[in-house]
């Protein structure tokens, strides 16, 4: 539906707009906007006729809040990096062609598997998940993202504060002590996770993080865990995830 939605953005005076898919079996790798590895796909392709992108665009217009900030679209800014994270969640790769004036095509390529899916894993008991008091803050500029790990962090024995944004959480830690941050790394507007998290190293240099996004795994979360942060996990939040 994003890409949909922005193909149809992109056509203010109409257009036509194509939605494909197929089976394909790339032999040789593809160089393209994403490098596509040889193997069996399912591939959906959604193009337009509509203004294109910018060349200055294109590198980064899969980043949270991009089209919104920088190329004045509607809706909340993310729609481009939640398909960049689901395509990725399922190993795939993106390819983007883009001429301005002419049109776009986004061509994603899902790895199709043959093997037998795995055997669903006996249930972990939740004693195995429970804590002992220990502290922990939340920063998360949900609302609802909050309540949800605040709930499933206290119905586990755990002693949890939470606030909404990174300079909140600076704020907090001059003044109080966690033994553990349950960290969103996109928050917007204001600072992100790993900026919140170096400006927290800087009076607490053996803090300990563990970080968490609605999107995919990016090189800003793994420069986080190189400072000294935790696992990543995936939202939503769940006990298995953050227990």
């Amino acid at each position: 539906m994003n890409l949909v939605s922005n193909a149809a953005e992109a056509m203010p005076g109409g257009g036509e707009m194509l939605i494909s898919t197929e089976s394909r079996y790339i032999d040789r790798p593809i160089r393209g906007y994403d490098e596509v590895e040889e193997g069996d796909y399912v591939v959906l392709t959604v193009s337009d006729t509509g203004v294109g992108i910018p060349t200055e665009d294109l590198e980064r217009i899969f980043e949270p809040f991009y089209t919104k900030k920088k190329m004045g679209r509607s809706g909340t800014g993310l729609g481009m990096a939640v398909v960049w994270g689901t395509v990725k969640d399922h190993n795939g790769y993106i390819d983007l062609q883009s001429i301005e004036g002419k049109g776009t095509t986004f061509t994603l390529y899902f790895p199709v598997t043959r093997k037998e899916l795995a055997k669903d894993k006996a249930p972990v008991s939740i004693k195995d998940y429970m804590g002992k008091g220990e502290s922990i803050l939340i920063v998360d500029d949900v609302k609802e993202q909050r309540d949800i790990a605040s709930s499933i962090l206290s119905e586990l024995g755990y002693s949890v504060s939470s606030v909404s944004s990174g300079e909140e959480a600076v704020e907090y830690l001059k003044n109080y002590s966690a033994d553990l941050l349950l960290l969103d790394m996109i928050m917007d507007p204001e600072i992100d996770g790993l900026e919140t998290y170096k400006r927290i190293l800087e009076f607490h240099p053996a803090q300990k993080a563990i970080i968490a996004s609605g999107f995919s795994e990016t090189d800003r979360v793994k420069e986080a865990q190189k400072l000294g942060a935790g696992k990543y996990i995936k939202k939503p939040y769940t006990l298995e995830k953050i227990g």
